[in-house]
């Protein structure tokens, strides 16, 4: 048995176009690079907002592992009732209050446990726990039971992200962010311990602005003005995404591979 644990982390998928370009890229890119957990943040597959129960299940079904989120995870009213029948869909962990759902899941895979977390930010977002002294504080709960542990950090500022991947360096296997659905070219191990990148990208149209309506978008910022945004619909996907290797006994990461995918 492999001492290697090959991890994909997708960026956040938009829409039926996300929802298809995994159903089409997944299968062939676990084969290609011999993926053993995929990790994919779904807030914004249902329509742009959210994600449903019928939803999830599709990409669990396509191989998707644990879905993350962010804060649109409760824009599908049935998600309230539904998300603790939902054992790997995640919610932001540092969210306040009583919030259904869970933050944090350990899943046993190919002769490892491996924990996810997912966390959302401070900076230029809602009000939200200290997302430093919640994951600080799983983190070493979880250190207990298993070395390998990924972060998907939902967040808008670029300094918060890096600042959470320096607080955990040496901590956790990875920590990649998400929400601004645009790629980032910093993919580094921190510390010769912690794979790290500010933001996956997203998965769904390429012809778009983040993964929406163009003129939607143009139209929303020249205005002011309440605008409906729905994905975009162009031929072009793309799937944007990291390949993490990582040591199962230490937890340490050995590389991280950055794995974008244009398809028609």
């Amino acid at each position: 048995m492999s001492e290697i644990l090959n991890v994909l982390c997708i960026g956040d998928l938009v829409g039926s176009p996300g929802r298809q370009t995994v159903r089409d890229l997944l299968p062939k890119l676990k084969n290609t690079h011999e993926i053993d957990f995929t990790i994919a943040n779904v807030e914004n597959v249902a329509g742009g907002f959210g994600v449903t129960v019928a939803i999830y299940d599709e990409l669990v079904r396509s191989g998707v592992d644990v879905c993350t989120s962010g804060n649109h995870i409760y824009s599908k009213r049935e998600i309230l009732e539904q998300m603790d029948r939902m054992p790997r869909l995640l919610r932001p962990i540092n969210f306040p209050g009583d919030h259904p759902g869970r933050g944090v899941i350990l899943v046993d895979v190919v002769g490892c446990k491996v924990a996810v977390i997912n966390a959302i930010g401070r900076v230029f977002m809602n009000p939200a726990d200290c997302p430093f002294s919640v994951v600080e504080d799983e983190v070493r709960r979880i250190q207990s039971t298993t070395r390998v542990i990924f972060l998907d950090f939902h967040a808008e500022a670029t300094s918060e992200k890096q600042a959470m991947g320096w607080s955990l360096a040496g901590e956790v296997s990875a920590v990649v962010g998400t929400h601004t659905h645009v790629p980032t070219a910093d993919t580094v191990i921190l510390d010769s311990a912690t794979a790290y990148v500010t933001d996956l990208g997203m998965t769904g149209s390429r012809r778009s602005i983040l993964g929406m309506d163009i003129d939607a978008g143009i139209r929303r910022l020249r205005t002011q003005l309440p605008t409906m945004f729905t994905p975009a619909k162009s031929v072009e996907k793309v799937l944007n995404a990291v390949k993490i290797r990582v040591d199962k006994q230490t937890g340490k990461a050995l590389d991280i591979t950055r794995i974008d995918m244009v398809t028609s």
